[in-house]
Parts: C-alpha cells; structure tokens; sequence
C-alpha cells in the first residue's frame, strides 16, 4: 500500500474526540483504511486493508 492509496482520503476524527487533540485520524482509500495521529498527520499512516478495518468493527460493535 502506498501514500497514493490514501492521497484522495477525507480524513476525519472521532465524534467522541470532543476537542481534545490527543486522538487518531481516519481516511478511506478505495481498497485501504489508513489511520494516524492528528496532532502529527504527516508522521506517518498505519494503512490496513478495508476487509480487515470492517473485521475490526464488527468485532468491536459485537464486543460489548
């Protein structure tokens, strides 16, 4: 995966975020979900496949 797959990404933050800056950001590719951190968005991006991001949240929302 590449920063291309992630170049035309509207990221955005958490709603549960508030107004703090300690938080992740979230950008969707056509085939990837890349994350980083919002104070430092140009750190770097963890870039996972977006099967693998939907697995995720399911297991997440099925968790509680």
């Amino acid at each position: 995966m590449t920063d291309a797959d992630l170049s035309v990404s509207q990221w955005r933050k958490s709603t549960r975020s508030g107004s703090s800056s300690d938080c992740v950001e979230v950008g969707q590719g056509e085939q990837v979900i890349g994350v980083r951190d919002s104070k430092n968005p140009t750190a770097g991006t963890l870039a996972v496949a977006a099967s693998a991001w939907s697995a995720f949240l399911t297991m997440l929302t099925t968790s509680r």
